[in-house]
């Protein structure tokens, strides 16, 4: 297996993202998008990953973390094939799930970080699955906003940068009009 372009390193964020093998879905019904949070939980969260952000999509996903370990390839390897295997044996199937290894950037300035937070909970917005951020329920955008909390979302790393959970909400919802925000990379292009 190739080596990774980016090294894992404790006291870093990265977006961590990948989608389903030839972009098919990898969740097929609710209960799909509840068992991956509670193994990110199992897996990460409990072994020192933070995550600051997320959005759970039909068909691929968006992690943003903030490492408290250098491990974080060891972590993800056992968590992606409990969910593989999992879903393989609910619905049947065999093979790989995902378009190969997870994906991953090094997020390197404060004004990434909020863009990033950003990109990630307009993700179903911009996929037209609901019209207001908040209405998408496998994100942690409402937990951000305080409709409710999952008690695995550090995102007072974000809304540190903001003056009141209002503004953040501005932030996130004026855009919504422009379309996508254009990151380092074309992620699925």
């Amino acid at each position: 297996m190739p080596i990774r372009d980016v090294k894992f390193q404790a006291g870093n964020y990265y977006h961590i993202y990948n989608r389903g093998n030839n972009r098919k879905a990898i969740f097929f019904e609710r209960q799909n998008y509840l068992f991956f949070l509670r193994l990110m939980e199992r897996h990460l969260v409990n072994k020192g990953v933070e995550i600051v952000a997320y959005c759970l999509m039909p068909n691929h996903y968006h992690l943003l973390v903030y490492l408290n370990t250098d491990n974080l390839s060891n972590l993800m390897q056992p968590f992606m094939l409990a969910y593989t295997k999992a879903i393989n044996k609910r619905f049947k199937r065999v093979g790989s799930l995902f378009q190969g290894r997870f994906q991953s950037i090094h997020i390197d300035s404060n004004e990434y970080l909020l863009h990033l937070s950003r990109y990630i909970h307009l993700n179903p917005v911009n996929a037209n699955l609901v019209k207001n951020p908040q209405d998408w329920e496998f994100s942690s955008y409402s937990e951000y906003i305080m409709l409710h909390n999952r008690e695995i979302i550090k995102n007072d790393k974000v809304l540190q940068h903001f003056v009141s959970l209002d503004s953040y909400r501005l932030f996130v919802e004026s855009s919504k009009e422009t379309g996508f925000l254009v990151l380092q990379t074309d992620i699925f292009g």
